[in-house]
């Protein structure tokens, strides 16, 4: 195997005056983790890539826990762009977080960027407890202004209470059937989901809707899940118009 092996951790926990503190956040190669400014109860980290990446054959890793009480915002300081490498392996990103009873996790990272040539399989698997909140984004931009795109994997997983929540997979890029039709992008370059898991939801859940329906601004659902959660689902025709079509309120 050729490329970087790389695996950040983040620990959120409460501090004991009503904050949360950070008694883990270590980066490795390429991932750097930095804690920045915050507000109220939550913690803020920011990823920073240290260098390029992920390249074809890296294999990344992000883990984030948030212990029962704690809140946690994670960001990125710029969009992940997917590059191929000298082999033409493929890359795998994956990302693993877990929310306490009564914890709130806000993921939301800048867009991931699927480069001519590249390869890459991004998992998300996210398993909360009973109690947790949750926001979390994910946008995809195939290919770099004026590029054909590379190929690319998105799978997310949510379990909630053990039980499973959300199970997604998405894929795109050259050898991909299908992929530019009807039933997935509509001729579109960008896809993303925002998904909301509270426990609200139980008495107040969302109803089905759709937020947009133009083949020059993007096309976006909204979608109550079997479960106290709601899903925005996305496609435009780049990433402006994405975030765009995914800042429509669904809060309970």
């Amino acid at each position: 195997m050729t490329g970087v092996a790389a695996t950040a951790r983040i620990t959120a926990a409460p501090d004991g005056r009503g904050g949360t503190a950070l008694p883990l956040l270590t980066g490795d190669g390429p991932l750097a983790l930095r804690r920045t400014r915050s507000a109220g109860t939550e913690a803020h980290v920011t990823v920073v890539g240290a260098m390029s990446a992920p390249l074809g054959g890296d294999r990344l890793a992000i883990e984030a826990v948030v212990e029962p009480g704690a809140a946690l915002r994670v960001g990125t300081a710029a969009a992940t762009v997917s590059l191929p490498g000298r082999t033409g392996e493929q890359a795998r990103y994956d990302v693993r977080l877990t929310v306490g009873d009564d914890a709130v996790l806000h993921w939301l990272p800048e867009p991931l960027i699927a480069a001519e040539g590249s390869d890459l399989r991004m998992t998300t698997t996210v398993e909360l407890a009973p109690g947790a909140r949750l926001v979390l984004r994910e946008e995809q931009i195939l290919g770099r202004s004026g590029e054909h795109p590379g190929r690319l994997t998105t799978r997310l997983t949510v379990r909630l209470a053990g039980r499973p929540l959300l199970d997604q997979q998405l894929s795109f890029g050259p050898a991909v059937p299908g992929w530019r039709g009807p039933a997935v992008l509509h001729g579109h370059r960008a896809a993303g989901q925002l998904l909301v898991v509270d426990p609200e939801y139980a008495d107040k859940p969302v109803q089905p809707q759709i937020l947009c329906s133009d083949q020059a601004e993007g096309e976006a659902v909204l979608t109550p899940l079997a479960g106290p959660a709601a899903l925005i689902t996305a496609v435009a025709p780049d990433g402006l118009r994405l975030r765009r079509l995914l800042s429509a309120s669904v809060a309970p």
